[in-house]
Parts: structure tokens; C-alpha cells; sequence
């Protein structure tokens, strides 16, 4: 009897030992954890996020964006917010700008477009030729089907011409010519590419009002110059917005050779090899060939696009 008491205390003074213990643990660990957060926020290893400060002026296409007017600033600063913190998306888009801009920039100024609107691509697309929206916009500018074939581009089966990006170019600044000589400035014949000529003719009429920045327009329309607007100010500019792409790390221009076809093709996969290049390269060069073979029963002359690798 005496033998069991003794173990009985001896038990309990180890249980109250351990329990001790764990206390004081559990004690140390939680001033622990809090000296590390409060060390946290009062370190500069935390990574802040800041607005960005908005410039004091900016332009689309040469005209003045009315930065003086709160509604205005406030949607530049919230596209601006988007774009400098899209990080990948961003960084993506100063690595491409050096591959397209020149095949676009020279079309632009042919056609007498401002050079702005080389930037209404990257919102549209993020340069992408091959881009497809859930409403079926394809390619470079996002063209839908009727105002691709109402401004001249082919598109059926074998051929689609929204993802030809010099051809669609043409077709993109014939339409912006047309806006700008129906609202008479290049923001309107910006949201127009963006929301329709007659829809936003329809709003001109109902608000009896002309100027973008005075009109109320469904959110896409509305936000679609400042996210234009605030695309260039981040690839033109980036490491004022924390973005450093060097040189060497962009996409390089390609050159490639033109080969005429004015006939029927049975293979493009064959015709790839023929011209010393894979299918793959073909399609990626040419994505405006929507099949493997070509009819071309009219005999219509079109010029493919070789890439010289070597």
C-alpha cells in the first residue's frame, strides 16, 4: 500500500513536471511569434505596394487628356494600377513590342494614324496575331467577322485575314480614318473601334455632348483610352514603374522572305519542307492560313511568309 502511494506521487510530480515544461514552451513560442511580426512590420523586407504618382500631363494621338477634371485622373490611375502591377503580362508585352512595332509602325504612319495606336494593340491582343475573344474578335486589332469583311479582309475556312497582321493593320487604320472623319478627333475614333461607330454615334445624340471625357459610355468603352493611355506610359517608361527588361532579354525581330502562291497548295505540311522550314514555323509566320491545304480555285495571288532562321 505504502509502495503504491509512493509511485502514485512520484507519477503525478513527473506529470506536473512535463506539464511545466510544455507551459513555458508554449510561452516562449508565442512572444516568439509575436517579436517576429512586429519585427516584420517595423523592417524594410517587407515588400510594399505603392500607387504609382500620375503625370502631370498625358496625351492619346497628340490630344490632351483633361487630367485637371477628378473622373479622369481617377481612371487613368486605376488602368495605371492594372498595368504596372500585371507584372507578367506587362513584362511580356516589353519583350514583344521589338518583334511587332515594326511591322505596325510603318503601316501607321503611312496611313497618316498616330503612332499612339500602336499601343491600342497591346490592349486589344497583348500582341498576340492568334487572339480569339470569348464574342469571336480574332487576331492583332480584334476584328469581328462582318467589320473584317466590310473593310476588305478575307475570311472563310482556308483564309482568315484578321490574323494577317500587315493586312489587318490596313484594314484597322482604314477604319480609324473613318471615325476620325465622322467624330472629327482620335479618341472617339478610338472608342468607336472599341464600341461601334453607331452605338457611340447613339450616345453623341442621347447626351448631346461630342467629347469623349464628357460622355457616359458602358465601363469597356469608358476605361478602354486609359488602359491605351496607361499601357504607354509603363513600355515606355518601365523602370519608373519598377519594370527593368534589358535589351538582350526581348524578343528579337525575325526576318522572312515572301514566296508568291497563285494556285492551289495540297499540303502546306510538304510545302513547309520545300521551303526548308517545318509546318510549325509555317503556321506561326502565317497564321492566317486556317488549314492544311489550299483551294485557291480563283487562283488569288498570296504572299506567305518564309522566316529566315539562319
Amino acid at each position: 500500500m505504502m509502495l503504491q502511494k509512493f509511485k502514485d506521487k512520484k507519477w503525478w510530480k513527473i506529470l506536473l513536471s512535463v506539464l511545466v515544461v510544455v507551459k513555458i514552451l508554449f510561452v516562449v513560442f508565442v512572444v516568439s511569434s509575436l517579436k517576429s511580426d512586429d519585427d516584420g512590420v517595423k523592417t524594410a523586407d517587407v515588400e510594399q505596394y505603392t500607387s504609382h504618382q500620375l503625370p502631370e500631363k498625358a496625351t492619346f494621338a497628340g490630344e490632351k487628356m483633361p487630367l485637371e477634371l477628378y473622373d479622369v485622373r481617377e481612371y487613368l490611375d486605376r488602368e495605371l494600377i492594372s498595368n504596372a502591377y500585371f507584372h507578367s503580362q506587362t513584362i511580356r508585352l516589353i519583350k514583344l513590342a521589338p518583334r511587332y512595332f515594326p511591322l505596325i509602325e510603318p503601316i501607321l504612319k503611312k496611313n497618316g494614324i498616330p503612332d499612339d495606336f500602336k499601343y491600342l494593340a497591346m490592349a486589344e491582343s497583348a500582341l498576340n496575331p492568334r487572339a480569339v475573344s470569348p464574342a469571336g474578335a480574332v487576331g492583332f486589332w480584334q476584328f469581328l467577322d462582318v467589320t473584317a469583311k466590310e473593310y476588305g479582309l478575307e475570311v472563310n475556312k482556308e483564309i482568315d485575314e484578321r490574323y494577317h497582321i500587315e493586312k489587318s493593320t490596313e484594314a484597322f487604320c482604314n477604319y480609324l480614318k473613318d471615325g476620325y472623319k465622322k467624330f472629327g478627333n482620335w479618341t472617339m475614333a478610338a472608342a468607336a473601334f472599341n464600341g461601334g461607330m453607331a452605338r457611340i454615334q447613339g450616345q453623341i445624340v442621347r447626351q448631346k455632348q461630342t467629347n469623349f471625357y464628357d460622355l457616359y459610355f458602358a465601363e469597356e468603352t469608358r476605361r478602354y483610352i486609359y488602359r491605351i493611355v496607361a499601357i504607354k506610359l509603363v513600355v515606355e517608361n518601365p523602370e519608373k514603374y519598377n519594370f527593368k527588361v534589358e535589351d538582350s532579354e526581348k524578343y528579337p525581330f525575325i526576318k522572312t522572305r515572301n514566296v508568291e502562291i497563285t494556285g492551289p497548295v495540297a499540303d502546306f505540311g510538304a510545302f513547309a519542307i520545300g521551303q526548308g522550314i517545318n509546318y510549325k514555323y509555317l503556321k506561326d509566320f502565317n497564321p492566317w492560313l486556317r488549314d492544311d491545304k489550299l483551294t485557291n480555285a480563283s487562283r488569288k495571288k498570296y504572299t506567305v511568309k518564309i522566316p529566315v532562321l539562319n
